[in-house]
């Protein structure tokens, strides 16, 4: 079994945004992968690993994923025990898909995630918010 996990990028406005804060060390473990660090492990952790993505919301709709390679533990400095989402540092775009705040990540089922943008269309815009939410009303999105 797959799951994936959905999670807010806050501070995020583009997906460029997104994969120039990847790119600081910052943001990277100690072999130079791209990770998130989160307070709660997840305890699907096998399915997630089973071949997984992160969908990132950015500006309130989920706009590309990320494939999770691993989960690693990092004590803070606080000496708390957390999750670090390892990620593959490819970008992949998705359709757009409106999702309202949350805190943490959720779970996502691959039957709901939205489907990757075919080839060649990964630098296209995303719709503009009002227009995606009607769509999304009348059950076109």
């Amino acid at each position: 079994m797959i799951v994936n996990l959905v999670k807010l990028s806050v501070g995020t406005e583009t997906v460029e945004g997104l994969a120039a804060w990847h790119a600081t060390k910052r943001a990277q473990t100690a072999d130079g992968l791209p990770r998130h660090v989160t307070r709660m492990w997840p305890k699907r952790e096998a399915d997630i690993l089973n071949g997984g993505s992160i969908y990132w919301v950015i500006k309130g709709a989920v706009q590309c994923r990320q494939r999770v390679l691993r989960l690693d533990e990092v004590i803070g400095s606080d000496g708390i025990r957390r999750c670090a989402i390892v990620l593959e540092p490819k970008l992949i775009r998705t359709q757009s898909s409106l999702k309202r705040p949350f805190q943490g990540w959720r779970y996502l089922q691959v039957a709901d995630a939205p489907r990757d943008l075919p080839e060649g269309r990964e630098n296209e815009e995303a719709l503009p918010i009002a227009l995606n939410q009607a769509l999304a009303e009348i059950g076109v999105l």
